[in-house]
């Protein structure tokens, strides 16, 4: 019998942790994964703000509750196995003002369906005795949510691979074969049985050189970040977020105490001009185009001008940015913020202008293709690969 193969194309942590679950339940499968860049987890796994995400914002029954929570055990898990750095520090989610309150309260119930443990809802006197410099009418105080370090994390689930890792293997043309698929690379074209498609930021225009029609694309969102000077970082111990507005899956600007130390601010979302724009200044033809010629994009420009006119305001305006952190922590001035880094979301927006909300897997034949995986995609990495490889029957 020939020895079943399988491609995995994405070499960031959701297709580090698939490749590590497929080995684990086909120990006899020969699996290689391709990464374009010179290493792993070079994009989204390399540029997030490091949390571990308990499964509290989404909406019960859905993938993004379900694998998160899952996921964060798994992560957990791992990391001690590892020896990764992590810590499980609680985080609080502020309600700045009285008309925040019902939505604090679905929050606390939607993480209640989830089955997180122990949350509990905080009055401004209980807010501080956890964060003595923050301010709010009520909050959410989840202690299951923690910090942890990504990169370490992807280096890690490479060095566990018992496969091939091909590094500088950009994808440059799919077929199907006889026997299952061709991949034709900058590193030389690989065969497989099955194929997986894990590509972040392209997964889209992945998916379609594998004959999936692009009905929904991914639109590129840059957050970018403040740091704390070291002399102001007491005013934050942990993690302090705003309560998110329901309509958009971004959680706000705020407050995120670093696992390597310091102390991380942000980040805001921002239309970028290439999906791997990580300076205001970076432009891509190939991407701008891909963006403005998607009807997609001006449906949700014209659902939202306000957001999207406030978000770019506030890219430009370090005042605007710290306005937006003194409603959690008044304390926080202009002058204590150093630029930081930058990250890009890869958010699938559907013809209509609407984001899509949850994960989105879909099989076809002997392909599978992660279409939207953003936040909490790498807390729940581990679990979205054992999702993946669910679907699987070799035989």
């Amino acid at each position: 019998m020939r020895r079943t193969t399988i491609t995995v194309i994405g070499g960031g942590i959701v297709g580090l942790a698939t490749a590590i679950r497929l080995e684990e339940k086909f120990p006899d499968a020969d699996v290689t994964l391709l990464e374009k860049e010179a290493s792993v987890g070079r994009h989204q796994t390399g540029h997030n703000s490091g949390v571990l995400h308990a499964g509290i914002y989404y909406k019960p029954g859905s993938a993004k509750a379900r694998l998160a929570v899952r996921g964060i055990q798994q992560m957990i898990e791992f990391c001690q196995q590892h020896n990764i750095p992590h810590e499980i520090c609680g985080k609080l989610i502020v309600a700045s003002h009285r008309e925040e309150i019902p939505r604090l309260q679905e929050l606390y119930e939607r993480g209640t369906k989830n089955g997180l443990k122990g949350l509990e809802i905080l009055s401004p006197d209980q807010m501080k005795e956890i964060e003595p410099h923050v301010t709010g009418v009520s909050a959410i105080r989840v202690p299951q949510e923690g910090i942890v370090d990504y990169v370490a994390v992807a280096a890690a689930l490479a060095r566990n691979i018992r496969g091939r890792v091909v590094t500088n293997a950009k994808v440059k043309a799919i077929r199907q074969t006889t026997a299952g698929w061709l991949s034709a690379t900058t590193a030389g074209d690989f065969e497989s049985n099955l194929l997986i498609n894990c590509a972040g930021l392209h997964c889209d225009r992945v998916g379609e050189l594998a004959g999936i029609k692009r009905q929904v694309r991914i639109l590129p969102f840059r957050g970018e970040y403040y740091h704390i000077k070291t002399e102001r970082q007491h005013l934050v111990r942990n993690l302090i977020y705003p309560v998110p507005d329901p309509k958009f899956p971004f959680l706000g600007v705020h407050f995120t105490r670093m696992i390597r130390g310091g102390i991380e601010a942000g980040p805001n979302a921002v239309l970028a001009f290439a999906r791997e724009g990580y300076r205001k200044s970076d432009v891509n033809l190939r991407d701008l185009l891909d963006a403005v010629s998607y009807r997609g994009l001006w449906a949700f420009l014209r659902k939202h001008p306000r957001m999207c006119y406030q978000e770019l305001r506030r890219s430009f305006s370090k005042e605007l940015f710290c306005k937006s952190l003194q409603r959690l922590v008044p304390e926080i001035g202009v002058h204590d913020l150093e630029p930081g880094g930058a990250g890009v979301r890869a958010q699938a927006v559907a013809s209509s202008g609407e984001l899509v909300q949850d994960f989105c897997i879909q099989r076809l034949g002997n392909s599978i293709h992660i279409l939207n995986a953003p936040s909490p995609a790498a807390t729940a990495s581990l679990a979205i690969g054992e999702e993946i490889v669910n679907q699987l029957t070799l035989g």
